[in-house]
């Protein structure tokens, strides 16, 4: 297949994209490089793909109508892996406009794109924050997720509704992956599992919203990985689908795990509960085990450890 990857340089879009050369499918890699943290990050996690043939680099942003559309009048696609978004719930709070513009504007032309250009199918990268403060747990795909609290669950959920839109009047095929905290090696800088593993390697305060009792169902890259290769495979229709651990990790005991696999102590700094936070998360995955065969198996531990060594060894080298 020839794909369209956008956001490919970053955390999930790297990893996607070794994942689908190794299976010898053509890959477009879009990414705009933007500030949110460092650039040289990003192009250092799509590096080793510059010499593979079936490999290329668009550098440009998804806003850019004229950029895209050129993208599309240039290629034939068989399928387009959206992942390219303005991420984070805090920082959305702070700047709601940026989100609102890149992640449902973004969307938009790319969703039009394809029905100018005839590109059939779609896996777009949703997220769990759409479930907000959901009082039922597990989170199912049949819940209502009419509740976001902060812009960007809302605007993830605002890219939902576009794609279902865009299926319903022009036939489109998309699958919507509602991703539960992932993480692993090039994890982003700024999220939990990264930032608390370099305060704790360099003897920094951690600091803690809350009193460390909340949970999340946090998911090795690997497995995210398994389960959106099976989403691209199986694409057909319109769906939904949790991708999660479907376990919960309180946030002291990852704290933990964190120090023994970093052979550091924590130096904790308690802090109030933010805004657009949720208390739990907890995806039911057995809509995803059913129809895409998808089967997470790493858990927190092994999955902290194979982290932890990766961290060591980026300090190491830096």
């Amino acid at each position: 297949m020839h794909i369209l990857l956008t956001g490919g340089a970053g955390f999930i879009g790297s990893h996607l994209c070794e994942k689908l050369l190794s299976q010898h499918h053509r890959v477009d890699c879009l990414d705009n490089f933007n500030e949110f943290y460092d650039p040289n990050i990003k192009r250092k996690n799509v590096a080793a793909f510059s010499s593979n043939k079936n490999y290329r680099l668009l550098e440009g942003d998804i806003l850019d109508w004229s950029f895209v559309q050129d993208v599309f009048q240039s290629n034939t696609y068989d399928l387009v892996v959206h992942l390219a978004a303005r991420a984070g719930v805090r920082p959305s709070i702070q700047q709601p406009l940026l989100y609102e513009k890149v992640n449902v504007q973004g969307t938009l032309h790319l969703l039009d794109l394809c029905r100018q250009y005839r590109v059939g199918k779609m896996v777009f990268a949703s997220s769990s924050s759409v479930y907000g403060n959901n009082n039922k747990v597990p989170f199912s795909e049949s819940d209502p997720v009419d509740y976001p609290i902060s812009p960007y669950a809302a605007t993830k959920k605002a890219g939902e509704l576009a794609c279902y839109t865009y299926h319903h009047l022009y036939g489109l095929d998309i699958t919507c992956l509602r991703f539960f905290t992932v993480y692993g090696p090039r994890q982003r800088p700024d999220m939990a599992i990264h930032k608390f593993a370099r305060l704790i390697y360099t003897h920094q305060p951690l600091p803690v919203f809350g009193d460390g009792s909340s949970r999340r169902d946090y998911t090795y890259i690997q497995d995210i990985i398994q389960g959106v290769m099976a989403a691209i495979e199986t694409c057909k229709g319109y769906h939904i689908y949790n991708l999660g651990e479907s376990k919960t990790v309180e946030l002291r005991y990852l704290i933990e795990l964190l120090e023994q696999t970093l052979d550091r102590k924590a130096v904790i700094q308690y802090l109030p509960e933010q805004p657009g936070d949720v208390a739990i998360t907890y995806a039911d995955i057995s809509l995803a085990r059913t129809e895409l065969n998808y089967d997470p198996r790493t858990n927190i531990e092994d999955g902290v450890h194979l982290f932890a060594a990766w961290v060591k060894d980026a300090y190491v080298q830096s």
